[in-house]
């Protein structure tokens, strides 16, 4: 991240990370500071897949593109423990390797190694935590020394947003009862959206009424990203009810907002055309 993406927010659609590491960072007093000056050559990357789709034969190339795209993701959505994040971290370089042979490094990486060597110099000497993206980690990690991690028990609070992130990944194979056990006893504005997102997916639009009203009526400031997917959840689930003057006032709400996520934003502009349905499948 560079000090421009820090000082003007310009992280938020991408990171949602900070959303919790910044007032963490601020309640501790802990200095946050963006090392990556270089960071507006990642714009180069999606310029180079754009110029890509220009050229007759680039559908081929962009297939390729996809490909090792698929590749990361598989590596990043496998459960990590301590033990496997050295591994992790070579099968990352190793899955970028192929990538900057098909391609080369420069404009396709966004510069990358570029990049992650000059926050490298800069961290020589420091000490400190670095939060860097999962492809940046393996750059420094193989530019810098990485100690081991020491043993580590999850605290509360890391259970919890595991489990939270568990939730706003959730698929039909998931414990869902389990999940929503788990919500109810984190009972943050967050657990409660999410818990109602569970009851939604199962066909109990009137129990996710319920948690989403008691979310919007308290104090659901955060995390920043919360207040626009609220809002917008609550316009569509009540349009399912018949709801419209109340769901139109919902999506109207993640327009005002000072920020929203863009995915909140395109729900609320598209409820605001046409009353909510969902997607019918089969």
């Amino acid at each position: 991240m560079g000090p421009e993406e820090l000082e003007k927010g310009l992280w938020q659609e991408e990171d949602p990370l900070l959303f919790h590491l910044l007032p963490w960072a601020e309640g501790r007093g802990v200095e946050v500071v963006a090392l990556d000056a270089l960071a507006p050559l990642k714009a180069e990357a999606q310029a180079f897949r754009e110029a890509l789709g220009l050229y007759p034969g680039g559908q081929a190339y962009l297939e390729a593109l996809k490909g090792h795209e698929e590749t990361l993701a598989h590596l990043l959505q496998t459960p990590l423990t301590p033990e496997a994040l050295p591994s992790l971290a070579q099968n990352l370089r190793e899955a970028y390797g192929a990538f900057v042979q098909a391609f080369g490094e420069g404009p396709a990486t966004g510069h990358r190694r570029r990049r992650m060597e000059a926050v490298a110099g800069k961290l020589k000497g420091l000490e400190g935590a670095v939060v860097a993206e999962a492809l940046d980690y393996a750059l420094l990690a193989e530019l810098l020394p990485v100690p081991p991690l020491p043993p580590h028990t999850p605290t509360p609070e890391e259970e919890a947003r595991a489990l939270l992130d568990r939730a706003w990944r959730l698929e039909e194979e998931d414990d869902w009862a389990r999940l929503l056990e788990g919500l109810f006893r984190i009972g943050t504005p967050e657990a409660l959206f999410l818990a109602g997102q569970i009851y939604l997916a199962a066909g109990q639009p009137e129990e996710a009424l319920a948690l989403l009203e008691e979310v919007v009526q308290g104090d659901f400031h955060h995390p920043g990203y919360l207040p626009g997917y609220a809002l917008a959840r609550l316009g569509q689930v009540l349009d399912l009810l018949g709801q419209r003057e109340r769901a139109l006032r919902a999506y109207r709400g993640v327009l005002a907002l000072a920020w929203a996520p863009e995915e909140a934003r395109q729900t609320a502009q598209a409820g605001l055309r046409h009353p909510f349905q969902p997607q019918r499948t089969g």
